[in-house]
């Protein structure tokens, strides 16, 4: 399967199970992740990323991400699964 067979180039969104998840949530969470876990970055950029990463986990859990692929980063982990 391709990318533009889940969504057409022209869409920017789909709805699963009631939420919108945009086009590009899984590369925002990866960025957000980087940020997070860099330990040069600054406390605010780490909680600008925490947050970021608590709003996307929503639709990400929708898609079914977290059923296949689990974080390495134990603190991770537990933020995924709402144990932060």
């Amino acid at each position: 399967m391709k990318p533009q067979d889940i969504l057409p180039d022209q869409q920017n969104d789909v709805q699963v199970n009631g939420l919108t998840v945009r086009k590009g949530s899984v590369g925002a969470f990866l960025a957000s992740v980087r940020d997070w876990q860099d330990p040069t970055g600054s406390d605010a950029t780490r909680a600008a990323a925490e947050a970021d990463l608590c709003s996307l986990l929503p639709a990400l859990h929708a898609l079914g991400l977290f059923q296949v692929l689990t974080a390495r980063d134990p603190a991770l982990q537990q933020l995924i699964d709402g144990e932060h």
